[in-house]
């Protein structure tokens, strides 16, 4: 029998929530507005100044729109790309 090491689907799978996290999680949930609700209730609210909506759009931003990683793009062996023109795509 094998003993050590790494196996294969062993250990807690990623992203998974301890039964802590969890309860924590169900306690804000249960107790009504949690924070992000709050920021996006005074967002929208027609009654705060503008300049207070838009702190609150600022620090809501990252809960609701990921972030865009920026990506590279490159040809064979990271020299750059060759764009080739053919007699059909000149037509165009």
């Amino acid at each position: 029998m094998a003993r050590g090491g790494s196996r294969s689907g062993a250990g807690r799978k990623a992203g998974s929530i301890n039964k802590v996290s969890a309860r924590k999680r169900a306690e804000i949930e249960a107790s009504g507005l949690t924070p992000l609700d709050y920021m996006l209730t005074v967002m929208r609210s027609e009654e705060a100044p503008a300049d207070r909506r838009d702190e609150m759009a600022k620090a809501a931003a990252p809960y609701v729109h990921p972030k865009l990683a920026a990506v590279e793009h490159s040809g064979k062996g990271g020299a750059p790309f060759q764009v080739v023109i053919t007699q059909s795509d000149a037509d165009l």
